[in-house]
């Protein structure tokens, strides 16, 4: 586990290598990156956990395919 000086000591290796102008553009990829992860997490956990008017509406489908 990282503590507070090692944090510390990274953040300054950062700043030194990439300057104050290019961290925000770097935070702000990096943000994207994340929102697209929980995105996708989402996305397979709807496709396995159907909601109850998703198994509802294939309930139907079978339904009508069956009575024809």
């Amino acid at each position: 586990m990282l503590g507070t000086q090692e944090i510390i000591i990274i953040a300054l290796i950062i700043l030194l290598l990439f300057g104050g102008k290019k961290i925000p553009e770097l935070m702000k990829g990096l943000g994207k990156g994340v929102k697209s992860f929980k995105d996708g997490l989402n996305g397979l956990e709807n496709d396995t956990n159907p909601t109850e008017k998703e198994a509802k509406d294939t309930k139907e489908v079978t339904t009508n395919a069956n009575d024809k």
